[in-house]
């Protein structure tokens, strides 16, 4: 399918949804403390969704794997989960966990996305270096995005800052891009493959992508539960994930969800 590209009003709207969302994740960020449930912060995000008029994007997605849609507003994942964690009265937040949450909106018919690593209390010093790494490749995407870039380009660096710190980037989820639907071409990898290398993306005006790198912090390979959802790394060990939907402009880039 051909890249939709969207006009400065679509953009506005996707900024209006992008804003929903950097609110709710701010909100989160505050109340993400030892002791707190997973499911006390989706109450918090699905209400503050639903006083601005929004939708959550992932509240009742069909899952691939079985008859079970998604229960919950946020995506929750501690520690070794890297994605898809389901928010429950049952995990609580204990000093240095770290907690990635994902979370989306529709507003007025447009969509923003964006996902969060925080820290709970104080964290061992390698998943704070965790951490700032997998926030430093999306740093990295925002930096470098403008008209005419290709894509790839930006993969490498994001993937060899990676490598340097000593990670892995996850290859089995990659970004995405957005608009009137969560999930639109084209799809947007945090890596250089000989696919991405076949079919680059030439990055235009217009263009709406939802950056996420997702960085473990021992090998790569990832493997989903029996719940049908939730994602965790097969070595068990931590991982991170970032995420923004941006916009590419005349100059460069816009972050949606700052």
């Amino acid at each position: 399918m051909p890249i939709i590209l969207r006009s400065q009003r679509e953009i506005e709207k996707l900024r209006e949804a992008g804003s929903v969302v950097a609110n709710v994740l701010s909100k989160l960020k505050e109340y993400a403390k030892p002791g707190f449930s997973t499911a006390e912060l989706d109450e918090i995000a699905l209400d503050m969704t639903r006083q601005a008029g929004g939708i959550a994007l992932f509240k009742g997605v069909p899952c691939p794997y079985m008859n079970k849609p998604f229960p919950g507003g946020i995506c929750a994942s501690v520690n070794e989960q890297l994605v898809h964690g389901i928010p429950s009265r049952k995990v609580v937040l204990a000093e240095g966990d770290i907690l990635s949450v994902d979370f989306g909106v529709k507003l007025n018919g447009y969509c923003g996305d964006s996902a969060i690593t925080v820290g709970i209390g104080n964290i061992a010093p390698d998943r704070q270096r965790l951490l700032d790494t997998t926030q430093r490749l999306l740093d990295i995407a925002i930096e470098k995005m403008a008209p005419g870039v290709r894509w790839s380009l930006i993969a490498r660096f994001m993937e060899d800052t990676a490598r340097q710190a000593g990670f892995s980037i996850v290859r089995d989820y990659v970004g995405h891009g957005i608009g009137t639907d969560m999930h639109e071409d084209p799809k947007v990898p945090n890596f250089v493959s000989s696919e991405l290398l076949k079919d680059d993306i030439v990055l235009k005006k217009g263009m709406i992508l939802a950056v996420e790198p997702m960085v473990n912090m021992g090998k790569a390979g990832v493997r989903t539960l029996s719940d049908g959802w939730t994602v965790v790394t097969k070595d068990r060990k931590c991982s991170a994930h970032f995420e923004h939907t941006i916009a590419v402009v005349s100059d460069g880039c816009e972050v949606l969800t700052a």
